[in-house]
């Protein structure tokens, strides 16, 4: 249960309607589920030089105009949707951003094919489980890790796109792979358990 909100400390970089709720309900959250999965994986990528603000902003629309992230609908996407999407100021209009969400709904499929499911696939690089970690401060909080050197690299080779080491860390801390909450965030003793 969220504490009362004049009680409530989370971590710095919460605070806008916008990102609250995100970081109250969503980030650091360990998720199971593929179609989210590649949601996260997308949305990261889409990051890639904005703000999350930004993303958070166009979230919706993506999910509208990308079928729901359904990676089978994107698969098959063909120039003229790409011409619609680039026409669409709901989302980030950026071409190779745009051509990278259909190779990667692609190669998330060979994946699914190859290991069964992408979450099977993708927790194996943290053991299965959350790393827990324990930051004081913000800043001690690493841009990259091993692990996000490993799925990079991995991913890449998989013909996966906008997915560099430090696009990967911020996706392992969105879907739970690692607990980044700073230890006085609310958050963090939650997802601790």
């Amino acid at each position: 249960m969220k504490p009362s909100e004049a009680s409530v400390t989370r971590c710095h970089w919460a605070q806008n309607a916008r990102n609250i709720p995100y970081h109250d309900e969503e980030w650091g959250v360990p998720l199971h589920d593929d179609q989210k999965l590649f949601e996260l994986l997308i949305l990261e990528g889409a990051q890639a030089g904005l703000s999350w603000d930004t993303v958070l902003q166009k979230r919706a629309r993506y999910r509208e105009v990308f079928d729901g992230f359904d990676a089978k609908k994107i698969a098959q996407y063909d120039k003229k949707k790409v011409r619609q999407l680039l026409g669409d100021p709901g989302i980030i209009r950026n071409r190779l951003k745009i051509d990278s969400t259909i190779s990667n709904a692609r190669a998330f499929l060979k994946v699914q094919e190859e290991v069964g499911t992408f979450d099977a696939y993708i927790w194996r690089f943290v053991g299965g489980r959350p790393k827990q970690n324990a930051w004081k401060a913000h800043k001690q909080v690493p841009a990259r890790t091993a692990e996000s050197d490993a799925m990079s690299k991995d991913l890449k080779k998989r013909g996966f796109r906008f997915v560099g080491s430090t696009i990967c860390y911020a996706f392992m801390q969105a879907t739970g792979m690692v607990n980044d909450h700073v230890v006085n965030c609310f958050r963090y003793q939650e997802l601790k358990k």
